[in-house]
């Protein structure tokens, strides 16, 4: 089982910024890439911002130019920088990293979130 440790939540004032980590052990070196995922009491989890395996990005429409998807392949790491945040970005945000393997195609794995809170 592979473990999906997330960190850099926490309550910040509207306009501010946070950043999002989400390390997993075998990201680079298994052919994977990576997505953030938001969940606010009472809503359905929403897609966030996505980095495949070559690098191309993807941003839900709410997000774009707003937060911006990042890796730093030698940490196995993903980040997801959040500015300009809002009391609407308030959620539990979780990483899900997608791997491929030639044997056993492929296969996801989800965090257990880090929560973003956004006062007005």
């Amino acid at each position: 089982q592979v473990k999906l440790v997330e960190s850099g939540g926490g309550s910040v004032q509207a306009g501010g910024s946070l950043r999002l980590s989400c390390t997993a052990p075998g990201y680079t070196s298994n052919s994977c890439g990576m997505d953030w995922y938001r969940q606010a009491p009472g809503k359905e989890r929403e897609f966030v911002s996505s980095i495949s395996t070559d690098g191309t990005t993807r941003y839900a429409d709410s997000v774009k130019g707003q937060f911006t998807i990042s890796e730093d392949k030698g940490k196995d790491t993903v980040f997801l920088q959040m500015n300009s945040l809002k009391p609407e970005d308030t959620a539990m945000y979780s990483c899900k990293m997608s791997c491929y393997n030639e044997y056993f195609g492929w296969k996801n794995y989800w965090g257990q979130g880090t929560q973003v809170t956004v006062s007005s």
